[in-house]
């Protein structure tokens, strides 16, 4: 399966990129913003393709040429005003989905955000941050691709322990960024998480298993 990584150079997308190359199943290519940062990917044996979030959704669908699947794991980051959350994680987000029906790929699986699903749960100090995750997811669910949403807990760069707990809402905890990854790619594996979007962190389930039960 031919994959597009979008925020390849983020931390859960490297480890998807990672574990994508380990896996024969999958064939990844990382989207990256500067040439400077294909060096890492070549030396994990990953295609590149430069391409930017902020340019035009046609840009994305080339990008996408060839394509399976797309893995959006992109965000702006802690760092980063609401500004630059808008741009990136929804429109960027909403442009990837528009570029990947452009390119003629249906499979589609998003990483958002722990609580966002109801407005009653989202994060009062961050509101921006939840409303641009479950706009984002939203659309996705409107789109007509064949989508799955991974709604991951506290990111922690703890060893990943293949457990976790999945459920359409579950109780905020934490959750390696190294279990996400692996999560991606059963999801990608398993059609069963097809039109599915799940919050997850840290449990005491399989990952393969939590998700066939979802």
């Amino acid at each position: 399966m031919n994959v597009l990584v979008i925020g390849a150079n983020g931390q859960i997308g490297k480890h998807t990129v990672e574990k994508m190359v380990q896996d024969h199943t999958f064939t990844p290519t990382a989207m990256i913003r500067k040439e400077e940062q294909m060096k890492a990917f070549e030396e994990m044996n990953a295609n590149t393709v430069l391409a930017d979030l902020e340019g035009p959704v046609s840009d994305l669908a080339t990008a996408m040429k060839g394509m399976d699947a797309v893995v959006f794991t992109a965000g702006s980051g802690g760092h980063t005003g609401a500004d630059k959350t808008v741009m990136i994680d929804l429109d960027g987000a909403i442009k990837s989905m528009e570029a990947a029906k452009e390119a003629g790929i249906k499979r589609f699986v998003i990483v958002s955000a722990i609580g966002v699903y109801d407005r009653s749960n989202w994060m009062e100090k961050a509101a921006y941050y939840s409303a641009a995750k479950h706009y984002a997811d939203r659309f996705l669910e409107l789109s007509g691709l064949d989508y799955t949403i991974v709604r991951p807990g506290l990111l922690t760069n703890d060893a990943g322990k293949g457990k976790v707990k999945v459920a359409k809402e579950v109780e905020r905890g934490e959750i390696p960024r190294e279990d996400v990854a692996e999560t991606i790619l059963a999801s990608l594996k398993d059609e069963h998480t097809i039109g599915k979007g799940f919050d997850m962190i840290s449990g005491n389930e399989n990952i393969a298993s939590a998700l066939r039960d979802l």
